[in-house]
């Protein structure tokens, strides 16, 4: 792990240098947004000249139409398909490997992914492994894949984890309940479909803590000491529209037009942190899911507030750039003002979603706190966050949003 770490750090340090020359690299996939576009999954595998493809989803999108829809593109190109199922909502290594297993002895030459954030991050799992062998926890840190992956067709069907655009895949290390993250652009999928129509499936407080996850992406790309420009520019405007619109979806979950501008918010989130990397809520998010097995946008939501206030003094003009964004009126009021003001308004948006669990309700102890710091403060994530922060720093934060 130590060896792991370090390996991380170098890394963000040479990002940290290219930042200075003002040098940028944006990595995404092909990209079809819109309405009905899973329709085109068979299209754009047949484009790839595949023959069987193993279809990457969970058992609850297996129930689904949204999983026949998909198999009758792939029927109506002539591409065979074997669908792996067995995904938990935080994607173990074995079950990596048991649909490596399956990839390898179907033969199959590409993969479809259809779901979350888990059953993607699943998906690029078995790429990794069936090209390279070894098992998957060989792959943990940024750029230790040497070879490129099947050709990778992701349908996501929540607004937020935007594991279809990124160059991530967090796995769980059963053996030490630990979070493992993979960092590399052969991750990223080939072609992105991405149709809000998948979203009307989710059940409201799904909808939230996804949408959530969103926002805590963008915020997080914003403040990151690797942010630029560009990343910028989809953050800023991934905030506004998560602001705007996911408190307006509860009161009318079939819209499809607000299903449209929040999955295009997480699209755009997605984007930002794929390249300008997150912050200390993912760091400690990745921890909790790790270690308790919880739910990663519900994690992030009930941090997102809390990590801000730690980091505040050292991106105070980045949070007071969100601040505005989120339309609040900063004008005449002094540092302290504008933390309190962003970090009151945070909790009031999850509270109007209904969200209002802390870590306590979720089952975290203060027992388990000092064990979730250690994990935390050697997670990826943590090194690109504005301030530096040490495992005390963080058994702080944990604390706080007990």
């Amino acid at each position: 792990m130590d060896q792991i770490y370090t390996h991380f750090t170098s890394e963000v340090k040479k990002m940290e240098k290219y930042n200075t020359l003002n040098l940028r690299k944006f990595l995404m996939p092909e990209l079809v947004f819109g309405n009905s576009s899973r329709h085109l999954t068979g299209n754009f595998c047949k484009n790839f000249n595949v023959e069987k493809v193993i279809l990457v989803t969970d058992k609850g999108i297996e129930k689904t139409q949204i999983l026949n829809d998909i198999k009758t593109s792939l029927e109506n190109s002539n591409i065979d398909y074997v669908v792996f199922s067995n995904v938990s909502p935080n994607p173990r290594d074995y079950e990596i490997m048991e649909g490596t297993d399956l990839f390898l002895r179907e033969n199959c030459d590409a993969i479809v992914a259809l779901g979350g954030g888990s059953p993607m991050d699943c998906a690029k799992g078995i790429g990794i492994v069936s090209q390279n062998g070894g098992h998957i926890l060989d792959y943990e840190g940024i750029n230790q894949i040497p070879t490129t992956l099947p050709p990778m067709v992701f349908i996501p069907t929540t607004a937020g984890t935007s594991s279809d655009v990124s160059q991530f895949s967090i796995i769980l290390d059963t053996k030490e309940l630990n979070k493992i993250a993979i960092v590399s652009k052969v991750v990223i999928p080939d072609i992105a479909l991405v149709d809000p129509e998948t979203t009307l499936s989710m059940d409201s407080y799904l909808t939230a803590c996804t949408g959530m996850d969103a926002l805590t992406h963008a915020i997080e790309a914003f403040v990151s000491i690797t942010n630029s420009p560009i990343t910028d520019l989809h953050a800023l405007k991934a905030i506004e529209t998560v602001n705007t619109i996911l408190p307006l979806i509860p009161a009318d979950p079939q819209n499809i037009e607000l299903r449209e501008k929040i999955m295009f918010a997480s699209l755009e989130a997605g984007l930002a942190f794929s390249n300008a990397m997150l912050g200390a809520v993912h760091a400690m998010a990745h921890s909790l899911g790790g270690y308790l097995d919880l739910p990663h946008g519900e994690c992030n939501s009930i941090l997102l507030e809390h990590v801000l206030n730690y980091n505040f003094k050292e991106a105070e003009d980045r949070y007071k750039q969100i601040a505005r964004t989120m339309q609040l009126n900063i004008k005449g009021l002094n540092s302290l003002e504008i933390k309190s003001l962003l970090f009151n308004h945070i909790q009031s948006l999850k509270r109007n979603l209904g969200i209002t669990n802390s870590l306590q309700d979720i089952g975290v102890k203060p027992s388990d706190i000092q064990i979730l710091s250690k994990k935390a403060k050697n997670d990826a994530c943590l090194l690109t966050n504005p301030r530096n922060a040490n495992i005390k720093d963080i058994e702080v934060i944990y604390g706080e949003a007990l």
